[in-house]
């Protein structure tokens, strides 16, 4: 009896391994997607994914990916990476049927994150004045100057006091200082404290936990009950942003002009639209959806910006020849200079679009649901319900649509009648279709208003002898964020 124990207990462990190698093998072959381009282990398991994801090297590892194996390749059981022209086209169309996947449900549902068309079409309709270039140049663009005024005065003072000054840190500061106060009605007034306050903690920290609830949302519910207190302040991270979004929902309310925020057009655009049209299907935001929609603007509108033009500072001031003809550009300006002189500049909207190219802050994959019936792309079957994403990282770099895409190379931009309709199509750093970035305008108006008026204050600056390459490197939990958290800049 004892010998049959031992025996079971000697061959358990290789039953146990012959029935992994079965599962393994049944897996493989009856995978629909088995044909699709990509490494073996994807068939069977989306742990590398995470790893990467988690890890903030999601991008760089598909971008790889599509290196080794083309324009189409697996990258988990059920996901799909796309990075040709034609698919791109298709997935993101108006109509495609292509809906965002069940990725987004791990984000509080706003205008970024809803998944049903019909209802983001509502709510982003209710936006789109708010969000247009016309009514931000008309409301806020003064709020905007101002803040950029500060910025690169305090870049000046900090500068002059220390020696050096990091950029990233009054971008950051700016930005976050923008959105605040067109999202909530008021400034966090980060730009006067000009330190890291908790608030910026928050939004650190909300990025990452994000990343960590999407992709072990197990782990997440584990560490979320340790009675830790940093571990607790930040996996509710994102619960905390949106208590501050309560500012907005009151300063809607009392409607003041010192409190007016973008809901408050949203407000009007609705009133508008009821009194042209009694069965408009738009309806008013609850206070919560208030609260969510500021607590989403203000992640999705800080960092961003702040990331781009801190890429585009450390992008122009490698290459002297570029500074000293964009400083040329923007002297030229006269002093009561606005947005609309900007955008007639063409080599600063140049230097722009190719930072976006190269570093927009959100180069990420884009994961869409197939829809019913299934998809062709590239020249593969994908069934219904597979995810299939797309990344403007990888997008931006195809060589056969960007010669020697790794290059900074403003020129692309200069002549909109040279660029082919590959690169139009390609070049994508808001997103694309219908769900393309409802901020893109006020994006642009800061980079062209903080560009212009730091090349014009802080001519002749240089990159500290601290900073290299490496720093600038990017990590990337959704947005991106330089590995070394910082732009060292001397005026």
């Amino acid at each position: 009896m004892a010998l049959l124990v031992g025996l079971s207990l000697w061959w358990a462990p290789g039953l146990i391994s012959l029935g992994w190698v079965l599962w393994i093998v049944n897996e493989i072959f009856k995978s629909p997607v088995r044909r699709i381009p990509g490494p073996l282990y994807t068939l069977v398991t989306r742990l590398p994914l995470k790893y990467y994801s988690l890890t903030g090297r999601r991008l760089h590892w598909i971008h790889a990916l599509h290196e080794q194996y083309g324009p189409i390749v697996r990258i988990a059981p059920h996901e799909i990476a796309v990075a040709d022209p034609e698919s791109f086209a298709a997935i993101h169309r108006i109509g495609s049927g292509f809906t965002k996947s069940a990725w987004y449900d791990t984000i509080p549902e706003g205008i970024f994150a809803m998944r049903d068309p019909k209802i983001h079409s509502q709510r982003r309709k209710l936006f789109a004045r708010a969000f247009s270039a016309t009514e931000l140049r008309a409301n806020w663009e003064g709020i905007v100057r101002e803040k950029v005024e500060l910025a690169v005065a305090k870049i000046q003072g900090e500068a002059r006091e220390h020696g050096e000054v990091d950029v990233l840190k009054w971008w950051t500061l700016m930005a976050t200082d923008v959105i605040g106060h067109l999202s909530f009605g008021e400034s966090f007034e980060m730009l006067e404290i000009g330190r890291k306050t908790e608030y910026m903690d928050v939004l650190e920290s909300a990025l990452i936990n994000s990343s960590i609830r999407a992709e072990l949302p197990l782990l997440h519910a584990i560490i979320r009950n340790l009675p830790i207190p940093s571990i607790q302040f930040f996996v509710k991270a994102n619960e905390y942003l949106y208590h501050y979004g309560a500012r907005a929902v009151t300063n809607l309310r009392n409607q003041s002009g010192n409190a007016a925020n973008l809901f408050g057009t949203m407000l009007a655009t609705l009133e508008s639209e009821i009194s042209s049209d009694k069965t408009t299907s738009l309806v008013p935001l609850t206070d919560h959806q208030v609260q969510t929609e500021a607590g989403n603007l203000i992640l999705a509108g800080s960092d961003t910006t702040a990331v781009s033009l801190t890429y585009l500072v450390w992008a122009v001031l490698k290459n002297p020849g570029l500074q000293r003809r964009l400083e040329e550009e923007v002297a030229g300006l006269p002093e009561r200079f606005d947005d609309a002189a900007l955008e007639k500049l063409p080599l600063l909207d140049a230097v722009i679009n190719e930072t976006l190219r190269l570093y927009g802050a959100a180069p990420g994959g884009l994961p869409r649901s197939v829809p019913k019936g299934g998809a062709t792309l590239g020249g593969y079957y994908i069934p219904e319900d597979f995810v299939v994403e797309t990344q403007a990282y990888t997008l931006h770099r195809n060589a056969d649509v960007f010669p020697d895409p790794l290059k900074f190379d403003e020129s692309r931009f200069l002549d909109p009648q040279r660029r082919t309709k590959a690169e139009k199509t390609m070049f994508t750093p808001f997103g694309a279709g219908s769900r393309i970035c409802i901020g893109m305008h006020l994006a642009r108006t800061e980079l062209r208003l903080a560009a212009a008026v730091f090349f014009r204050k802080c001519p002749g600056a240089r990159l500290s002898n601290t900073m290299t390459d490496e720093m600038m490197d990017m990590e990337n939990y959704f947005l991106i964020a330089p590995k070394g958290h910082a732009c060292k800049v001397v005026l």
